[in-house]
């Protein structure tokens, strides 16, 4: 079996594009489901983020498993395939593996070395693991990605210039107002980024922030936790006038404010900045166009992330990435070898075990120390035999190579297929 994945993302499509094909929780368990009932998939789990959509699953078909994989994520998103598949990209084998590494350790995000995927993956893991379509190999790719990102946030400084998207987003806010001190914020939504948007408010002095959500009653827990104000979704209108930052990442399927409304709000001409880190958006770009008003959507955090330098700490974090997929992928090729040099053996335990037990039949008489001679030097002999194809399989097994050694173990010494399979069940291979 190999991974494969099917995504797109802020790299591969358009912020427009990325808005039809956002998935929902309910959506992304349905995509799960209809993913795992593909004849050629054994697992598979689904990475969902404001800017990316990912479908990682464990196959035995390429072609036919991209095929299918493609044509449902059109069928979710309601996007036509000739204009979805064009942006959409596909990770197979050693490949799938290198993209979720770099996914995780955050060089492939908005704002490049943000940690909040880390989250994200665990999430994804843990709904595939909920579902029960994420087995041994899904559940070791993903824990050894979380474990590398980790890595990458502990030695080295990736995460200082944008530790998340959010922070990422304020920062050009706090360009366009000349700081956040004295700024007056209004927040709205109750998930994890509008608790990372008050939280980084608050640690950039911010006190006069107001939360609003759909559902009152996680916008006051949010304003409790932070102690800043609460105001039902339908007030956010009124509560438009007098601010000098919107924040705004709902799971909203509309708009939630117009430009004409925010036009009508302003009436002292001061700088306003409007974060909209919704997919679907949740402010209508049209208020980029207003005086005084800058709008920070993913859109403009996407091209900032195609222009940013790459430093030393991005290097690094690529020799970290590159240094962990290469243990792993020999892991990998080693423990795909193992099943078949176990079967192998258990064959030859098998064989000799026959041959003893025919030798011993004709010899009943035979002296009990001579027997255990016997059976000792039959035994010793099958070992040493087996000894060095075993030891070499494993080490041809870490070269890149364009042949399977286990197929080839298997077809020269005519393994029983469901005695290899038995044993990768058994090892979790």
């Amino acid at each position: 079996m190999s991974v494969l994945v099917i995504g797109i993302s802020h790299r591969s499509a358009p912020v427009s594009l990325l808005e039809q094909v956002a998935l929902d929780a309910d959506s992304v368990a349905k995509v799960i489901s209809d993913v795992a009932a593909n004849e050629h998939v054994t697992e598979t789990t689904v990475l969902a983020t404001c800017n990316r959509c990912e479908v990682y699953a464990d196959v035995d078909r390429f072609h036919g498993s991209v095929e299918a994989i493609s044509a449902l994520l059109s069928e979710r998103t309601g996007v036509p395939a000739e204009d979805l598949v064009p942006h959409l990209y596909v990770h197979y084998d050693d490949a799938a593996v290198s993209h979720l590494f770099s996914v995780a350790s955050g060089l492939d995000s908005m704002a490049v070395g943000e940690s909040q995927i880390l989250g994200q993956a665990r999430h994804a893991l843990r709904v595939g693991q909920e579902a029960g379509t994420v087995g041994p190999s899904l559940n070791l790719l993903f824990q050894q990605a979380l474990r590398i990102g980790k890595r990458v946030h502990a030695e080295t400084d990736i995460d200082k210039a944008a530790p998340s998207l959010v922070s990422a987003a304020l920062d050009r806010a706090a360009e366009h107002l000349d700081g956040l001190d004295g700024a007056r914020a209004l927040v709205v939504g109750a998930g994890a980024m509008a608790g990372l948007a008050v939280a980084t408010l608050r640690r950039s002095g911010v006190e006069d922030i107001v939360v609003a959500n759909r559902t009152r009653a996680r916008a006051d827990r949010l304003a409790q936790q932070y102690d800043v104000h609460a105001i039902d979704l339908a007030d956010v209108p009124a509560r438009l006038q007098g601010i000098d930052l919107l924040v705004s990442c709902t799971g909203s399927a509309r708009v939630l404010v117009g430009a004409p409304e925010l036009d009508a709000a302003r009436h002292d001409g001061r700088p306003m900045a409007v974060v909209d880190l919704a997919l679907p958006h949740d402010v209508d770009p049209a208020v980029a166009g207003l005086p005084g008003v800058r709008l920070i959507d993913l859109a403009a955090l996407a091209a900032a992330s195609e222009a940013d330098p790459q430093g030393d700490d991005v290097a690094g974090v690529r020799a970290i990435v590159a240094e962990e997929l290469g243990a792993f992928l020999n892991l990998r090729r080693t423990s795909s070898i193992t099943p078949t040099v176990v079967a192998l053996r258990s064959m030859a335990t098998d064989v000799v075990d026959g041959e003893l037990q025919r030798l011993l039949s004709r010899l009943p008489d035979l002296d009990p120390e001579i027997r255990a001679e016997v059976e000792q030097a039959v035994r010793r002999v099958a070992d040493k035999l087996m000894h060095q194809p075993t030891v070499r399989i494993k080490e041809l097994a870490n070269e890149p190579r364009t042949v399977s050694y286990a197929t080839a173990l298997a077809e020269l010494f005519s393994l029983d297929p469901e005695a290899v399979e038995a044993v990768t069940r058994v090892e979790g291979v």
